[in-house]
């Protein structure tokens, strides 16, 4: 695709170069303390098995110089490499981290899985992790003996849902992903050249359910254990529509969001996350969502929050694969920055506290 016969230039090298003279606001440390309460530390991700982030002393020195109070590693697993991560982050760095476990998917192949999936959780509970990370893939990929998919409202899950709420612990719950990845990717789709990039992000096919679908799952298993704490990562993980969230926030008090990998949709619709955090303050999260932490990519999130910057960058790739947009601040006053910073975090998980 070209921009013009004249020009012959490929649209995927438009680079353009904002005009704007607004103001300019850097935030090289976050003003109040933060916990970030999304963040990758472990190494399950990685294609040769090594850690995320080699230097941990190094890793505590940036959060000391951002005023990064702590950290809830999503990383954990099981097992052995649960034990491995609480070794090397919350014990050897009390207070500083908090590592969530994962559960055995592979369990939903075999009839009976929930009670097995339960107990897995209760003895990773019991070894030391911190709250339950439950990723897209359940929904989109995890499929039972009979090769259906497992959705989160199951009933053979409730088991699990329920052992979470009964150790005291939270749900980081990841289900869906951008509604664009859910649509035909072609030239009206907004997150094209991402898709391009990632082609197996696209969950269009007649393999995967509708977006829809994937949001009434979650809500059934909010609404059908309210003793549960769950989490809605990625803004509720329908940051597109902002009124989503906020109902869900309304209506289930056991509900709650972070805003992790989304600044870029949230800071195109400033007013309306804005008037989200006032309306809900103890229920949102800071979180940054980075494999690994990097401390400019903080320094966008900082500005993003304590600021009413307009039109700046979201992201320090190029092109911004997230979107071809700027953000606008939000400006948050501090009885609600502090909350969405550190304290609810805190809260919900007193290991950081």
């Amino acid at each position: 695709m070209t921009l013009s016969s004249d020009a012959g230039l490929p649209l995927s090298r438009y680079r353009p170069v904002s005009q704007l003279r607004v103001a300019v606001h850097e935030v090289d440390r976050a003003r109040l303390p933060v916990v970030d309460a999304h963040i990758h530390l472990g190494r399950w991700l990685t294609e040769d098995g090594g850690w995320m982030v080699e230097d941990v002393p190094a890793l505590i020195g940036m959060m000391d110089e951002l005023n990064l109070r702590g950290m809830v590693n999503l990383d954990g697993r099981w097992g052995r490499e649960l034990a491995e991560n609480l070794e090397r982050y919350d014990a050897a760095h009390p207070g500083r981290f908090a590592t969530f476990c994962h559960v055995d998917w592979s369990e939903t192949a075999t009839p009976g899985f929930g009670e097995r999936l339960a107990a897995q959780l209760r003895r990773s509970v019991a070894e030391g992790a911190a709250g339950l990370k439950v990723w897209k893939d359940v929904g989109l990929r995890i499929r039972d003996h009979r090769g259906e998919l497992v959705m989160l409202d199951d009933p053979r899950l409730d088991p699990l849902w329920a052992a979470v709420g009964e150790a005291g612990v939270p749900i980081a719950l990841h289900t869906a992903d951008p509604v664009a990845f859910f649509q035909p990717v072609d030239e009206r789709n907004e997150r094209l050249e991402l898709l391009a990039a990632r082609p197996d992000w696209n969950f269009s096919g007649p393999g995967f359910p509708p977006f829809e679908r994937l949001m009434e799952a979650m809500e059934s298993m909010v609404a059908r254990h309210p003793a549960t704490t769950v989490i809605g990562v990625h803004a509720g993980c329908w940051p597109e529509n902002l009124r989503f969230a906020g109902r869900m926030l309304d209506a289930y008090p056991n509900f709650h969001i972070d805003i992790a990998a989304r600044v870029a949709e949230l800071g195109r619709q400033p007013r309306a996350a804005r008037a989200l955090m006032l309306r809900h303050p103890g229920r949102v999260l800071f979180g940054t969502d980075e494999i690994p932490p990097h401390p400019d990519v903080y320094r966008i999130h900082f500005r993003f929050m304590e600021t009413d910057d307009e039109a700046f960058a979201h992201s320090l790739d190029d092109p911004p694969l997230m979107g071809r947009w700027t953000i606008s601040g939000l400006d948050l006053p501090d009885d609600v920055l502090e909350r969405v910073y550190a304290g609810n975090a805190l809260r919900l998980v007193p290991r950081l506290a």
